[in-house]
């Protein structure tokens, strides 16, 4: 008589009992289980994802704005080679060669900053 399930209204489902019941109820919690841990899981992940994209786009900004201060002091040295060499043209030649090292010397700078940020 153990194996008599009782009747429901509201469902037509058989609810099962004895020692059925206790391994049904035991394995539903076990699915349960595993469910909330893939939750977990996909939820951890995807911040990770997003910690990542974060960190990614910072660094393009930072490489970015070294990039964008380099060129504009890179503009304002030739402008003033340029004018610089207008007031004497004898110098030309060596206001080139400096304005030359510090474009190189930004460009390494530029190059350094975007080896370190990408690490």
């Amino acid at each position: 008589m153990s194996e008599l399930s009782p009747y429901s209204q509201q469902s037509s489902e058989v609810v099962p009992t004895g020692v059925g019941a206790l391994v049904e109820r035991k394995a539903d919690r076990l699915a349960r289980k595993q469910v909330e841990q893939l939750q977990r899981t996909k939820r951890v992940g995807l911040a990770r994802l997003e910690v990542q994209a974060q960190l990614e786009s910072a660094r393009a900004q930072a490489v970015g704005y070294v990039g964008q201060q380099a060129m504009q002091t890179v503009a304002m040295v030739s402008q003033l080679e340029g004018q610089l060499g207008a007031a004497c043209p004898l110098a030309v030649s060596r206001l080139q060669g400096i304005a030359d090292m510090t474009a190189l010397s930004l460009a390494e700078v530029v190059s350094d900053a975007a080896r370190k940020m990408g690490r």
